[in-house]
């Protein structure tokens, strides 16, 4: 139980915002069941493992940052004295899920279990109480530290005051503050009370967000001041009353004053709320195994269970480490305790062997690779590590060429490679063992490549499953899918950097220099940190839906991919050469040109040299200033003025577009030609957009511009070798067929099913033209609107696009809008569904969540455009992937020597015999068209276009 303790000077009290910590790990931790009865545990799960966390570090009572006094705060109910002052507070919050409401009298229960206080008010909020507690301890000259991130306590920060969010390790003081407010703490009220909250339903005052709320209050000092500065000067429309104050915003801050100070009295915190305990009460002490150890039974919570009764039982059995022989605790099951003391460094043979029989034992192992470089297809194996349970890991070290590093008695650091290799391939290979690894298409390359190298076969892991994958496919759009990101996100666990093993800058070293020792801890906690994050993953994709996407699309892509990642794709470095060598007389003479236009020589790269030239010097219209004071000189800047006719702008813009060809293809190809294949291996990224699509990188080849000449031209340097000839298979308006489908248009269906020219019959349905004969210019502005509108394009960007005015670009889209009824709809249900959900899904379920979707301003806009052709690329993305998946056996199946090279959004690359040429597009395009099936049987038929031809572009 808590003991009594005065609080001074050198006084630490930690208050944990319980209530808002529960709802914060309902979602954001995976789902957790009793397995007795089925109870929703995971919130209390993970509010046990962060009190434990918090309280291991506080059982010596210290003023070096360590906690002597310790509460956790809750909500007593949903009504609170701010509904008496706004019955609309909180009042559109949605019920409590029913997984989350039986876990909260669990989490009060855990924290007494604990043996910290569970403090609570009727009529007031946690916050209110952890106000209130903050102020008599600061008083007292003691340090308060608030255990959340809710942005809401952040007016409590001072000098003695600071917050600290668990779930990502990051301490909350008054520079973080300043960073989410742009005020002071002491400010922030004034701000949330301008700015209003639509989660709590605090009304604030329309129009005015965060950044220009902290604008108005850092000018003003207080709401007060601003108030009264608006109701005493009125301006009119073209007379401003304040620089900062537009008419319409001048106009809300008079019309909304009333809802402006009670927004300020419900956002601002009592901090003289009466405690229901003593804050003497709170001293930390140790928690009672006889009363701990119960409920964490009861809970079924068993790792957290033995961490507690070895760190404080008396005489209690040791937990076995896993030296003993086995993995101690079930894969299945993991923690959040990392300890790099216990992976071990495997030199022996026998110890490898011993290894792999424990892995087929388990039958689950997570396993990773080191190299000596990031190229998967040239890069040198340095090393292995595996991983069966948490904390049970080891390093193999086979490639280390550091001087003299030897591991005790003089043993050598490393196992002989082909001897290593030999060890593994069986267990890698064996279908009774499945290999979970982090981004695993690297290390099926790596492997793949060692085992041509050092045992004349390839090595090829079988069967996988990878984390990145299993993230993306329950989390795509909330965050990124790195190891490192997970971990912290998971795990509350920051894995070693490797610039802390490697150095940084020109003093970093490959990973074949770093010493086994550190080499050792680095790589056996990346498969241990992967062993977890799969055993917390796996079980959510059937809890949540998820399963099939992630077994038939994401999973079968990763040897799909590998494989054309080794392949690669031959390039002409002589072509690419000579376009070089055009592209630069090109350049030079749009400089000589510019140089007479502007007057003088100047340097075409440096933005602000343009931007004085264009708007200082020749006084062109338009000129707006960045937040650096330079003038903006973007593409869309240039491209304005060039539309209205500028001639320096249009070169600038042409002179831009070939240095971009220039640097990034024609002079970078070159260098990336592998010396040993002698082709060029682009990296494909299988999580690179949260809609599924893949990205490419070392080199991006899905940018090289199809549209223009010197696109093409670039594109003509990727050729067939001798004997064979590239393929090019693309969707043919596979979005908009999905519109018609997904949105369920039947205009759009009927013309795609009568394989109608769908941007003619767009333009003879808008403009009331025949088809027959019909000008090409207005064909053109249907097909722009066509794709336009799967975008969310605005007037201003069509506009652009045709270059037409803004105005004519507005009425182009309200025709097709009433043309085209159906569409409209599909828009404004996805923006409904993804404001009311979060995300948005394709035709085979992916989700795609949506951030901002329920902000304000431009994040809102964005976000809305997202959710209207989210649905449609995802879908194309899953429809390609599952073509890609089934392309390898059927290819093999009808004895075609055709190799899938590249992936480029719609469109697939292959090269196969001339010979074999017809069969394969045949077979291409069956696969492609029928895609979907047997899952889905689409309203519209997909259409695929093939050709053959010796070099990319004229495969097109």
């Amino acid at each position: 139980m808590p003991v009594t303790r005065e609080l001074n000077e050198d006084s630490h009290l930690y208050l944990v915002d319980a209530s808002g910590y529960i709802f914060r790990a309902f979602h954001a931790l995976p789902p957790l069941t009793r397995k007795s009865d089925g109870l929703p545990v995971g919130a209390v799960s993970g509010f046990c493992n962060m009190l434990y966390k918090l309280l291991a570090e506080s059982k010596e009572v210290t003023g070096n940052g360590k906690a002597t006094h310790f509460a956790c705060i809750f909500d007593a109910s949903s009504k609170t004295f701010r509904n008496d002052l706004d019955p609309r507070y909180k009042a559109q919050r949605p019920p409590t899920p029913e997984d989350l409401a039986p876990q909260f009298p669990l989490v009060r229960r855990a924290a007494i279990a604990f043996g910290t206080p569970a403090v609570e008010l009727d009529n007031y909020e946690a916050d209110d109480l952890i106000a209130a507690y903050a102020r008599i301890a600061e008083e007292k000259g003691a340090k308060v530290t608030i255990i959340s991130s809710d942005k809401d306590l952040m007016q409590l920060v001072t000098d003695k005051v600071s917050m600290m969010d668990t779930m990502k390790d990051r301490h909350l003081s008054f520079e973080a503050v300043m960073d989410k407010f742009g005020v002071a703490p002491d400010r922030v009220t004034h701000v949330q009370a301008l700015a209003g909250d639509s989660v709590d339903n605090v009304p604030g005052v329309p129009g005015i967000g965060l950044k220009t709320a902290a604008q108005l209050i850092n000018e003003f000092g207080d709401l007060e001041a601003l108030l009264k500065f608006s109701s005493e000067h009125v301006p009119d429309k073209k007379n401003k009353a304040h620089e900062l104050l537009t008419f319409k915003r001048h106009e809300n801050l008079v019309e909304f004053a009333d809802d402006a100070r009670i927004s300020f009295k419900l956002v601002t915190l009592d901090d003289h709320t009466p405690v229901p305990v003593a804050i003497e009460e709170f001293g930390v002490c140790e928690p009672e195994l006889e009363q701990l150890v119960p409920f964490l039974d009861e809970m079924e919570f068993r790792t957290i269970t033995r961490r507690v009764v070895q760190a404080l039982g008396d005489g209690a059995e040791p937990v076995a480490t896993p030296a003993s022989g086995e993995a101690t605790i079930p894969v299945t099951e993991t923690n959040n305790v990392f300890d790099t003391s216990q992976y071990t460094t495997l030199i022996k043979p026998d110890d490898l062997v011993e290894w792999m029989r424990r892995a087929q034992a388990v039958g689950v192992i997570g396993v990773d690779t080191e190299t000596d470089g990031l190229d998967a297809i040239g890069a040198n194996l340095v090393g292995v590590s595996l991983a069966l349970g948490p904390n049970d890991a080891c390093y193999i070290p086979l490639g280390h060429t550091g001087d003299g590093d030897l591991l005790g008695d003089g043993a050598p650091e490393q196992m002989d490679m082909k001897l290593a290799l030999g060890i593994l391939k069986p267990m890698l290979e064996d279908p009774t063992i499945l290999k979970v690894g982090q981004n695993f298409k690297y290390d099926v390359n790596v492997f793949h490549r060692a085992g041509e190298k050092f045992l004349d076969e390839p090595i090829i892991p079988y069967p996988i499953d990878d984390t990145m994958l299993l993230s993306a496919a329950l989390e795509a759009g909330q965050h990124n899918h790195g190891m490192d990101v997970l971990s912290e996100l998971h795990f509350d666990h920051k894995p070693i950097p490797f610039k802390e093993v490697a150095g940084t800058g020109k003093k970093q070293i490959t990973f074949d220099k770093v010493p086994v020792p550190e080499a050792t801890k680095y790589a056996a906690e990346d498969a241990d940190v992967t062993l977890r994050l799969w055993a917390l993953l796996k079980p959510r994709l059937s809890a949540e839906g998820m399963a099939t996407l992630y077994e038939t699309i994401e999973r079968p892509m990763v040897p799909v991919v590998a494989q054309m990642e080794r392949a690669g794709i031959f390039v002409e470095r002589e072509t690419l050469s000579r376009l070089s060598g055009d592209f630069a007389q090109r350049m030079a003479q749009y400089e000589a040109e510019a140089y007479e236009l502007a007057g003088r020589e100047f340097n075409m790269g440096s933005p602000k040299q343009l931007g004085e030239i264009l708007f200082g010097e020749m006084e062109l219209p338009g000129g707006k200033k960045t937040k650096t004071g330079a003038w903006a000189t973007g593409a869309d800047a240039l491209e304005d003025l060039a539309a209205e006719g500028h001639e320096l702008p249009k070169i600038l813009l042409g002179w831009r577009s070939l240095s971009k060809l220039k640097s990034t293809y024609t002079d970078a190809l070159g260098e990336c030609i592998n010396a040993e294949t002698g082709r060029v291996h682009t990296s494909f990224n299988l999580v690179g957009a949260q809609t599924g699509r893949l990205s490419s990188s070392d080199p991006n080849l899905q940018n090289i511009p199809i549209r223009t000449e010197e696109g093409r031209k670039i594109r003509a340097a990727f050729v067939a070798q001798e004997g064979n000839v590239l393929i090019a298979a693309d969707y043919s308006q596979i979005e908009l067929r999905l519109l018609a489908h997904i949105g369920n248009i039947d205009t759009l269906k009927d013309a795609f099913n009568n394989d109608l020219d769908i941007h003619a019959m767009t333009a003879s349905e808008m403009f009331g033209v025949p088809i027959e004969g019909m000008d090409p210019m207005i064909r053109r502005k249907a097909k722009a609107i066509n794709f336009g509108i799967i975008y969310g394009i605005s007037a201003f960007g069509l506009a652009r696009q045709l270059g037409i005015p803004r105005g004519e670009a507005s009425e182009y889209i309200k025709a097709y809008n009433a043309k085209f009824p159906g569409i409209l709809k599909y828009m404004d249900e996805m923006k409904a569904f993804a404001r009311e959900k979060g995300y948005v899904e394709t035709a085979f379920g992916r989700r795609i969540w949506m951030k901002g979707i329920n902000g304000k301003g431009p994040e809102r806009g964005f976000a809305e455009r997202q959710a209207i052709n989210a649905p449609l690329q995802g879908s194309a993305a899953d429809i390609i992937k599952r073509a890609m998946v089934k392309m390898p056996a059927a290819l093999e199946k009808s004895g075609l020597q055709a190799k899938m090279l590249l992936q480029v959004h719609d469109e697939l690359i292959f090269e196969a015999p001339k010979a074999e040429a017809e069969k394969t597009i045949k077979l291409v395009k069956k696969i492609m068209e029928t895609a979907t099936f047997p899952v889905m049987d689409l309203s519209v038929p997909l259409l695929v276009e093939a050709e053959a031809a010796h070099s990319w572009n004229e495969a097109h």
